[in-house]
């Protein structure tokens, strides 16, 4: 058959009328297409429809006017009709250099370079459109893209078949119930990805993660178990021991990939193992049999948890009687594990990222030093989670027997290029409080023309203090760029602000900086700290500032808690 005798085919035209689609947004297709574009980290994606003389957009996400209003396109700009006449996936890496493609017009007029499609079909097999994922650079794309994209457009043929099946039911004055439970199963397989890709997006741990998919999965496919292992130096380790009787979590704690069980042989050959009944699980997993039998399992499928090197893991689901998958969930649960593998890596990578800003800031934050008399201490505490590291820093120097220097500051942000600035300027402020006997203000000077003439120019907030001794107690000596004034806590309760400041760090050339002085009475506390102590989105800062100095009075007299970064 030629090409225009495929795509005028009168079958696949009244299939296509029967979906009830045209050149308008649908709402649920909209969803298939934005799901592309994040899988498969693309610009646009599309679900695409064709017939003999146009295609059109039901889906779309990320194209560019005026075809996202319009819609459609005449078939010189179409790559899916390539996969509608073929009935198989066009993968394109540079459609300007592709002999297939290389004369459509959709590469100047809508930007199309890197192209992916894969067919969508009707219960007749029939070929009617492609969801496709498009980039507007050359695209080299991965097996797991090109798998996790099948897996999408086999969902997506699941919900245009329901389409097309429920407009013949009425068209046979089919009741309501009948319909339901005839289409039920296939509409509850094609939102269970459109639910994936909200529940999995929202996941920063790997505990989120493994919940997402055990709710996602108990409503359609009703599993018993669901179970993730995930390859760690040759080795399968088991992240759900949890959901396991332990004597059986402690089995499978650890064990080699080349074991013959189900998760083992799925991440081994990345090839889905489906395991129908105990005879199956007898014959491809032999090791897992004696688990089965104890658990009552009597059927599973594994899938490979596609990562950019090969498998990094399986994603496993078992039921406690006999199940076969068709051929739609089988295509659904391998894009479900693609999702699941993207949330497990982003989860890991978030893991590394926050221990790593951990043990960043506990390098960079001083031990106090042992000022006896004096009592020290001092707590650093992210604002929110995952906010570990950033520009707050505090220091303390023993400069003489009753004689501090003692420094609080932030940089401004709050992310590990302001701990860098953090560290560098502590470091500098460190080696001028250790060599040069000079006034707070001074030092804060130097610090300032440091910057400037580094091009370290951050916008920086510090309080250099010194306690000197005094007659009686102390005298604390300070200078202070633009940071939040130190409070001064009297055994009688008396809170006091030591006011006195000058323009903050890396801002300007030569600044004035004064120096400040204050008598501390004997069991008096001095309280330093950043701004995060005190401001939050939602409320004023002075109610704050004063909710500060009731707490403060509550301390008078108090000794210092035993706390460090």
């Amino acid at each position: 058959m030629t090409e225009q005798d495929i795509l005028g085919d009168r079958a696949r035209l009244d299939a296509l009328a029967r979906t009830g689609l045209d050149a308008a947004s649908d709402p649920a297709l909209d969803r298939f297409a934005l799901m592309v574009r994040a899988a498969v980290r693309v610009p646009v994606a599309l679900v695409t429809l064709v017939d003999q003389v146009r295609q059109i957009f039901p889906g779309a996400c990320g194209l560019a006017e005026p075809w996202m209003q319009e819609r459609q396109t005449p078939l010189t700009h179409s790559f899916c009709r390539h996969v509608v006449t073929t009935a198989q996936p066009l993968v394109v890496t540079d459609a300007r250099t592709d002999p297939r493609v290389t004369g459509s017009m959709a590469i100047d007029d809508l930007g199309v370079v890197g192209y992916a499609g894969m067919p969508l079909t009707d219960a007749e097999g029939l070929v009617l459109g492609s969801l496709c994922a498009i980039d507007t650079a050359p695209r080299q794309w991965t097996a797991a893209e090109l798998d996790l994209l099948a897996g999408l457009a086999a969902a997506c043929s699941d919900m245009l078949r329901l389409r097309i099946a429920g407009q013949a039911a009425s068209l046979r004055g089919d009741t309501a119930t009948v319909r339901e439970h005839a289409f039920g199963a296939a509409f509850d397989r094609s939102q269970l990805l459109l639910r994936a890709s909200v529940a999995l997006a929202g996941t920063t741990t790997m505990t989120d993660v493994l919940e997402a998919v055990r709710e996602l999965v108990t409503r359609t496919l009703k599993p018993d178990y669901v179970g993730v292992s995930l390859l760690d130096a040759g080795q399968m380790a088991l992240q759900t021991g949890e959901f396991l009787p332990p004597p059986v979590a402690g089995r499978w704690r650890q064990y080699p990939v080349t074991a013959r069980t189900p998760s083992a042989l799925a991440a081994h050959t990345g090839i889905p193992v489906l395991l129908p009944d105990l005879a199956a699980v007898a014959a491809q997993t032999p090791d897992a049999v004696a688990t089965f039998q104890e658990m009552g399992w009597e059927s599973s499928v594994s899938l490979p948890l596609p990562g950019p090197a090969g498998p990094i893991g399986a994603l496993t689901f078992a039921w406690t009687h006999p199940y076969t998958l068709d051929a739609a969930e089988q295509a659904v649960l391998a894009a479900l594990a693609g999702y699941a593998a993207q949330a497990l890596q982003r989860a890991d990578h978030l893991y590394s990222r926050e221990r790593v800003a951990t043990l960043l800031q506990q390098s960079l934050l001083s031990d106090l030093p042992d000022a006896r008399p004096i009592e020290l201490a001092a707590r650093y505490a992210p604002a929110v989670r995952g906010d570990d590291v950033g520009g707050d820093w505090y220091d303390a120097v023993r400069l003489g027997p009753e004689h501090l220097a003692l420094v609080v500051g932030d940089v401004a942000g709050h992310d590990i290029h302001a701990a860098g600035h953090m560290g560098q300027l502590r470091s500098m402020l460190r080696a001028y409080i250790a060599d040069r006997h000079e006034p707070p203000s001074a030092l804060l000077r130097r610090l300032d023309n440091a910057m400037q003439i580094l091009g370290d120019q951050v916008p920086t907030t510090a309080i250099l203090a010194y306690l000197l001794p005094g007659d009686p107690g102390h005298v604390l000596q300070w200078a202070n760029a633009g940071h939040p004034a130190p409070m001064l806590i009297e055994p009688d309760g008396t809170v006091t602000a030591l006011a006195g400041r000058d323009m903050l760090l890396g801002v300007g050339r030569r600044v004035s900086r004064s120096n400040h002085s204050h008598p501390i009475p004997p069991g008096s506390t001095v309280l330093f700290y950043t701004d995060g102590l005190i401001e939050t989105r939602v409320d004023v800062i002075d109610d704050r500032k004063e909710e500060l100095r009731q707490t403060l009075i509550g301390l008078a007299g108090a000794p210092c808690p035993s706390c460090s970064a």
